[in-house]
């Protein structure tokens, strides 16, 4: 596999770019997206566990073979056992037949997000959150929130923005999620006011 671009014509070149949110949590580099929808799958990896780092990958996969054909994936991600390409993909493309195997050599696994296949819920919670990425809670509208938690068991989310006083209350609270202090529900219903946040598990 080589990563040059200089057989690849200029009209085929991906249009990476930034894209919104600016923001993110586990980003090596500048990211930069060729799909809103690749940088929607960034804000899942900001919030999966497994993820150490993610980085852009903008340069094309070439095959080694008598082809010379060539690929464009979205993303590396290292997470606590594999290194992946990932490619987020919109239809029903499939992957070039040379591209597992030679990723393989590489000590790559190949991975093809269809994001059809996604929560939509997950990456419409993701992408709020992740907004707020670069902010962090104060600690002492940490100790209350937490305090208020131990005393209570769980919380509306409402509860929580009223229990904080020096910081900005959605950016605290965000940053207490993002930061896996306290865990909210991503999965089954938009975040709204009545959603239950409870401490993370010690």
């Amino acid at each position: 596999m080589t990563t040059g671009s200089a057989c690849v014509e200029a009209s085929h070149l991906p249009d990476y770019r930034p894209r919104l949110p600016v923001a993110t949590l586990k980003a090596i580099g500048r990211p930069v997206f060729r799909s809103q929808e690749a940088r929607d799958y960034a804000c899942l990896l900001d919030l999966d566990p497994d993820v150490v780092s993610w980085q852009s990958f903008t340069h094309p996969l070439t095959d080694i073979g008598e082809c010379r054909d060539h690929h464009y994936v979205d993303l590396e991600v290292q997470t606590a056992t594999a290194s992946l390409m990932v490619e987020v993909c919109t239809g029903d493309a499939e992957a070039p037949s040379w591209l597992p195997c030679t990723l393989k050599e590489c000590g790559f696994r190949y991975r093809m997000v269809r994001f059809s296949e996604l929560n939509p819920v997950r990456v419409a919670n993701a992408r709020d959150l992740i907004r707020y990425a670069k902010r962090e809670a104060t600690l002492g509208d940490r100790l209350r929130v937490l305090s208020a938690l131990d005393e209570m068991g769980t919380l509306t989310l409402t509860e929580c923005l009223t229990a904080v006083r020096e910081g900005r209350a959605m950016e605290t609270i965000a940053s207490l999620i993002l930061r896996g202090h306290v865990e909210v529900d991503l999965d089954e219903n938009l975040l709204a006011p009545d959603t239950v946040v409870r401490r993370c598990a010690k």
